[in-house]
C-alpha cells in the first residue's frame, strides 16, 4: 500500500492569505502546504482520506483519474468542503462516489451539500452515496481494510486510522484511554502537530513529543501544520530522526 500526503496544511492553508512572516514568505515548496489530506492505494482500490477546499488542486497535482471511495475523519470544512470537486471523476465512473463517515458527519454533508441528494438532481450535480460507519469499527473496502478510532479535537470525536502498523490521526489534541492501543507498536504514527504553542483542539510540538516519547512508534510524521510552526528546513535540523515533518506530494510505502 501507498500512502501519498494530498495536502499537510492546516485550516488556512500555508501561505496563509495577507501573512508577511518568513514561513508564508518562505521559497521552499516544502513549505507550501494546502489542506490535510492523503491519498491511499493499492493494487485494487484508491482510497481519499478527507475532502478539503484544495481538493480539485490535489487531484491535479497527483494526476488522480480514478477514485473508489472517500472516507471523511469529521465534517469540518476544511476537511469536506471540496467533495463537489469530485465531479469529474463521478461523471467519468459513471456511479456515485461512496463516502463513508460517522453518522454525525454524513449527516452534515447531506445538509451542505443538499443539491446532490435532491429528488430530481440537475444533470451536473455530483452523486454521492452516504455509507454510515460505527466508530469503533472497521473500514473495509475492496483491498482496504482499517481500524477506526476517536480522538478528541476540542470535544469534537474526529476518527483516526490504523491500517496495519500505521496509525493517521489528523485534528487531534486528547487521546481517549480507550483509542491508545490503536497507538502501540507502530512502524509509522503520522499526526498532527499545528504550532509550538499550546492549542485548545489540536497538538502542538511538545505535546506531540511526548505522545512519541510515550508510545515509541518507529517513525513519526508530523501534519496538518500551520505557519506558526517552523520552515521545514529548521524542522529537519530540530527534530530527532524518527520525527519528521510530512510535506504535500511525500510518499510513504508500507
Amino acid at each position: 500500500m501507498t500512502l501519498r500526503f494530498l495536502g499537510t496544511g492546516t485550516s488556512q492553508g500555508v501561505p496563509v492569505v495577507g501573512c508577511q512572516c518568513q514561513i508564508c514568505q518562505s521559497d521552499d515548496p516544502k513549505d507550501h502546504r494546502l489542506r490535510s489530506s492523503i491519498l491511499l492505494e493499492t493494487d485494487l482500490c484508491t482510497l481519499l482520506v478527507d475532502a478539503g477546499p484544495d481538493l480539485r488542486h490535489q487531484l491535479l497535482r497527483a494526476e488522480i483519474d480514478h477514485l473508489d471511495a472517500v472516507f471523511l475523519t469529521h465534517e469540518h470544512n476544511d476537511h469536506c468542503n471540496g467533495l463537489d470537486d469530485l465531479r469529474p471523476l463521478i461523471f467519468r465512473q459513471k456511479k456515485a462516489m461512496p463516502i463513508y463517515g460517522e453518522s454525525r458527519v454524513l449527516g452534515q454533508i447531506k445538509n451542505r451539500f443538499a443539491y446532490a441528494f435532491a429528488k430530481n438532481p440537475y444533470p451536473g450535480a455530483p452523486r454521492l452515496e452516504l455509507c454510515e460507519l460505527e466508530i469503533p469499527g472497521i473500514l473495509d473496502i475492496s483491498d482496504i481494510k482499517a481500524e477506526i478510532f476517536h480522538v478528541l479535537h476540542g470535544k469534537l470525536p474526529v476518527a483516526g486510522i490504523r491500517i496495519g502498523d500505521l496509525a493517521y490521526i489528523t485534528d487531534a489534541h486528547t487521546i481517549p484511554e480507550e483509542s491508545t492501543r490503536y497507538l502501540e507498536n507502530l512502524d509509522v504514527l503520522i499526526i498532527n502537530c499545528l504550532r509550538h504553542e499550546k492549542h485548545y483542539s489540536h497538538m502542538n510540538l511538545e505535546e506531540v513529543l511526548e505522545l512519541v516519547e510515550n508510545f515509541k512508534p518507529k517513525m513519526t510524521y508530523l501534519t496538518h501544520i500551520s505557519h506558526q510552526l517552523s520552515l521545514h528546513s529548521e524542522l529537519l535540523a530540530d527534530l530527532p530522526q524518527h520525527v519528521r515533518p510530512a510535506y504535500d506530494g511525500l510518499s510513504l510505502t508500507f
